[in-house]
């Protein structure tokens, strides 16, 4: 049983161990109008050539087949990419190659229609890395070649983008203070609203005593609530509120109207007792 056991340990570990490797690996770039401009099998032991370049609307075509370095059989590794990496930004993409069942691979970039995986290019060389990964073979990488594509166009303004922007610092502006009429001006219109009061009041002193009941309590509260509204709309201008003016106004406006009803009533008796 223990021989079993470290004849199956045994096996697997080769099988782990087997490596994987590429056969006639290939790069083909075709210009835009289909002609061939480079067709070179690539060497796993140098680089082909120093760089290859790529105008903005060439194609580059990789073909190569996986099979194992032991027994030259064709593999399907569990894991194919293409690692594009730039050296000078930090900048990489990483793109999956499709496999067949017997390790055939092939893999095409249209500069005219680039995939989103290629990250951002500049005038620098990305250099292309091929990864295999697999769970009964040893991991394996390959460096490829160096590749020169044409620079990435800038990113166009996505329309709610101004509206993540830092916006201008707000900076409040006072009004100035209000400026004060002159005295003279404020006198005259003092003087306007108090005007009906010397009129009654002059009225008043040419009745004398003929009006005997003028001052009779029935009389007087309905005068000092008409007095009332006249020193609540002063008050208004110097201090309250409108909300406030019309709560005072509306109590006192109960009062004088009261007060009215029954100076009149008064004032009717005195009449009716006089004829």
């Amino acid at each position: 049983m223990q021989v079993l056991w470290l004849f199956a340990l045994s096996a697997a570990t080769r099988a782990y161990a087997a490596s994987l490797t590429l056969q006639t690996p290939r790069v083909t770039i075709t210009g835009p109008d289909a002609a061939e401009l480079l067709s070179e099998s690539l060497s796993l032991n140098a680089k082909a050539t120093p760089s290859l370049a790529l105008g903005p609307s060439d194609v580059l075509k990789l073909t190569f087949q996986i099979v194992e370095s032991e027994e030259g059989k064709g593999v399907q590794p569990h894991q194919t990419f293409l690692r594009f990496y730039d050296e000078v930004s930090g900048e990489e993409g990483v793109q999956p190659v499709k496999v067949t069942a017997g390790g055939k691979a092939k893999f095409e970039l249209n500069m005219a229609r680039p995939p989103a995986s290629l990250p951002p290019t500049t005038t620098n060389p990305l250099k292309v890395t091929l990864l295999l990964g697999s769970f009964v073979h040893s991991p394996a990488k390959y460096e490829l070649f160096d590749l020169t594509v044409p620079a990435s166009q800038p990113l166009s303004q996505h329309p709610s983008e101004a509206a993540f922007h830092p916006l201008p610092e707000i900076t409040h502006t006072f009004r100035p203070d209000q400026k004060i009429p002159a005295k003279a001006v404020s006198a005259f219109f003092a003087g306007f609203l108090l005007w009906p009061w010397f009129v009654l009041l002059a009225l008043w002193s040419q009745v004398g005593l003929r009006v005997p009941h003028l001052l009779s309590p029935h009389i007087l509260p309905f005068v000092a609530g008409i007095g009332a509204f006249e020193v609540l709309l002063f008050w208004y201008w110097v201090d309250l509120k409108l909300g406030q003016v019309l709560l005072y106004g509306g109590i006192l406006s109960v009062f004088t109207a009261l007060s009215g009803k029954q100076a009149l009533a008064k004032t009717a008796q005195w009449r009716l007792g006089r004829k």
